[in-house]
């Protein structure tokens, strides 16, 4: 199942163009969408001369996809531009025969062993696309991509992605509860946020997290859980590549917009207690009252009020790993508000916590189960050896 963490989630097709209904996002002109193009090139991805970058987006977005191209090639980068959309998506899954879902893609094993940028554009329209799709497919397919997600893991490609969850659609506005209007104006507020500020909290936090030998998560929902965390990596999403974090590998190396988070994985085998879910979107339907919970890092049990039947069908078919605590994730960005009355949930929200299991290499660790899940938990206070850093939802750094 795709979530925002894996890197190689979309079959890359190059040459394929299908013009949409999509309204364009809410870029107000060439020059904003113009300057946006610069960042993501100059600041956010840091591209050198020489690089080979791929370019990945739908058609909705295509000025700011050609912007993208031409940034690239003024830094004297090779770009490779690849067109996506919802109903290429579907029919990907629907016509192509289900015995190709076990088969390694060899193209894009080819194209990682020389690109070392992807810079992504979120272009999905659609919530649920793939809702009736039998859960063992998405399991054939993430088995058969593993020999890529390793390949750009183990040569480091960069990645810069816009949308994180928050990408302003008519869909996703209604799904939160928002106008159009109204997530727009907060997605593009996140994405403007003063890097340098948000380079400072993330600091901070990191060092706050780095320091500390054990935490513990609650929330008044029921969510109770430690953990061990001493000696683990901490690693900061603020916007921008600079050298120090090319230097320090895959996880380091990956940008996502809007930006604000500081995470990590825990010691394994130490995650003890219960997490409380109240709302868990999945396959555009809402799972109300997820309770997960965890002995000795791994899940024995979860339950939910309703609408859990897709997840466990998903959470079944996925091979042994997916039971593991992956990571804890910190939202440090000031500019992203959530609404009073919402429904909206995302990762970089200042106070959000969100935890997950399975795959945790995003995050620096070393499991690379193709299956994970992320559970947003607002409200929710962190200490870290006692000390609280996140109180009732609000960041105390």
């Amino acid at each position: 199942m795709k979530t925002k963490r894996t890197f190689a989630v979309i079959v890359i097709i190059i040459g394929f163009l299908f013009i949409s209904n999509a309204q364009p996002m809410q870029v107000k002109g060439s020059a904003e969408t113009e300057a946006l193009a610069e960042k993501l090139v100059n600041q956010c991805a840091s591209i050198q001369e020489g690089e080979f970058v791929l370019v990945t987006g739908g058609i909705r977005d295509i000025e700011l996809l050609e912007n993208i191209v031409i940034n690239l090639g003024k830094r004297g980068a090779f770009p490779i531009l690849t067109i996506g959309s919802d109903r290429m998506s579907r029919r990907w899954v629907t016509e192509v025969p289900e015995k190709y879902d076990s088969r390694v893609p060899e193209s894009d094993l080819k194209l990682f062993g020389f690109i070392t940028t992807v810079i992504n554009v979120d272009y999905s329209e659609a919530i649920g696309l793939f809702a009736d799709i039998p859960a063992e497919r998405f399991a054939a397919r993430a088995k058969a991509y593993e020999p890529v997600n390793e390949l750009v893991a183990k040569r480091n490609v960069k990645g810069v992605s816009l949308g994180n969850g928050l990408y302003p659609t008519e869909a996703s506005a209604k799904q939160f509860g928002l106008t159009l209007n109204e997530l727009s104006d907060l997605f593009w507020k996140g994405v403007n946020v003063d890097y340098s500020k948000l380079e400072a909290t993330g600091k901070s936090v990191q060092a706050i997290l780095a320091g500390g030998k054990e935490v513990q998560l609650t929330n008044p929902n029921g969510t109770d859980l430690k953990m061990r965390i001493e000696k683990r990596p901490v690693l900061v999403s603020d916007g921008v590549l600079n050298a120090d974090d090319l230097k320090k590998g895959f996880a380091a190396s990956q940008v996502y917009l809007p930006a604000g988070e500081a995470y990590l994985t825990p010691v394994p085998g130490t995650a003890e207690g219960t997490v409380v879910v109240d709302r868990q979107f999945y396959q555009g339907k809402e799972i109300l009252g997820l309770t997960m919970n965890f002995k000795a890092g791994k899940l024995t049990s979860m339950t939910a009020k309703s609408g859990l039947e897709p997840l466990q069908k998903m959470y079944d078919v996925a091979e042994a790993g997916k039971e593991e605590f992956a990571f804890i994730d910190l939202g440090i960005n000031p500019n992203v508000k959530i609404k009073p009355g919402s429904k909206l949930v995302a990762w970089m929200p200042a106070g959000m916590v969100t935890v997950g299991i399975g795959n945790n290499v995003w995050a620096g660790g070393e499991n690379k189960n193709p299956y994970s899940l992320a559970s947003f938990l607002p409200g929710s206070t962190l200490r870290v050896d006692g000390k609280v850093l996140v109180e009732n939802g609000v960041l105390k750094n």
